[in-house]
């Protein structure tokens, strides 16, 4: 089969490797139809997930059909059309009796880190039986990708850490894929401001179209003004940092209002500064965490009642011949105006 394998830093090829076989009773092969890159596969080609070895195939989000089942996944058939979540899920480890599915003993972040990721024509999904998903017969495949990562973290690292209230006030500090999941989720809990900061105006008008009441440009010389204004100085009940970087987290210390949340989906490779000594004493918490994708049940009803628009998160799409070509303008988001760059193995 063909695949996309990082062949060490900052390179990706399109190579031919083995087809995935059934190796423990709990896996499935799924026959891959639409991938999408991620940050965390950025990351992987700038080295900052160096225990990631030259070889591996990798991806960690798809859409596919059953090719072939272990003997103790009873709920799926060859032929069945499937969503790969993101991370994959024992279901009785302690962990994940805990719902911290993202630290699964023997799953969590297993594609695309230490076994063979998505973007290959064929992947072999570990814990089969919680880490597929059907399918709903009205979805769309090619939209449904961002189903594998982008909304279960927008939703639960971000809206439901930042405690999203009904009248409540939201600041999502980036306005890059995840972001934009973060506010589409946002809205389904009725908050009665939701802000986008962005450096980039073409991420903030998309923010716009998909719900956000106001954007504001982060390089503006009065933006944090700007963003306070919004609240009448006090700040807001939840902010959503989604970017990584440490003047990112800075600006999130700066907006939290007196008994606010401050929820970190940002993947971040350097120190930050927590400022203590200004937030001691506002009654403030902070959240961070991978997903743990717990809540891609919910989101698939969601989205096949017509409350989650899931064809608004993919603007680039490439046939995985372009593999390259797709990391390259991911790479270079702002420059292409890209948000979710998906990798078709199907044409259809």
């Amino acid at each position: 089969m063909k695949a996309l394998v990082y062949t060490g830093p900052g390179t990706v090829e399109v190579l031919d490797r083995p087809k995935p076989t059934i190796q423990a009773p709990t896996d499935a092969v799924v026959r891959v139809l639409h991938a999408s890159i991620c940050g965390t596969d950025l990351h992987i080609l700038k080295g900052d997930v160096p225990k990631i070895q030259p070889g591996i195939i990798l991806g960690h989000e798809g859409v596919g059909v059953i090719d072939a089942v272990g003997s103790a996944v009873d709920c799926f058939q060859i032929g069945d059309r499937v969503l790969i979540s993101c991370m994959t899920s024992c279901g009785v480890c302690r962990l994940c009796q805990r719902g911290i599915t993202s630290h699964c003993t023997t799953g969590g972040w297993t594609l695309g880190n230490w076994t063979n990721g998505t973007q290959a024509e064929f992947v072999r999904v570990p814990h089969a039986k919680l880490s597929l998903h059907p399918l709903p017969p009205s979805m769309n495949p090619r939209d449904a990708v961002t189903m594998s990562d982008a909304f279960p973290t927008g939703l639960e690292c971000g809206v439901l850490s930042a405690n999203v209230q009904p009248g409540g006030s939201v600041v999502i500090v980036g306005a890059g894929p995840v972001g934009m999941a973060t506010l589409l989720t946002a809205r389904l809990y009725s908050p009665a401001l939701i802000v986008a900061v962005d450096l980039d105006e073409a991420r903030l008008a998309t923010a716009w179209k998909l719900g956000a009441h106001v954007t504001i440009r982060s390089s503006d010389p009065n933006a944090l003004q700007q963003l306070l204004d919004q609240t009448q100085g006090e700040g807001y009940d939840s902010v959503i940092e989604a970017v990584g970087i440490p003047a990112t987290f800075a600006l999130s210390q700066k907006l939290v209002a007196v008994g606010g949340r401050i929820a970190n989906v940002g993947v971040h490779g350097t120190k930050v500064d927590l400022h203590l000594e200004t937030l001691w004493d506002r009654n403030i918490s902070v959240h961070m965490s991978p997903v743990n994708a717990t809540t891609t049940p919910r989101l698939l009803r969601l989205a096949e009642s017509g409350l989650l628009d899931l064809s608004s998160l993919v603007t680039h799409r490439f046939h995985y011949t372009e593999g390259p070509r797709a990391y390259a303008t991911f790479q270079k988001a702002t420059q292409h105006q890209a948000l979710k760059v998906a990798i078709d193995f199907d044409p259809a």
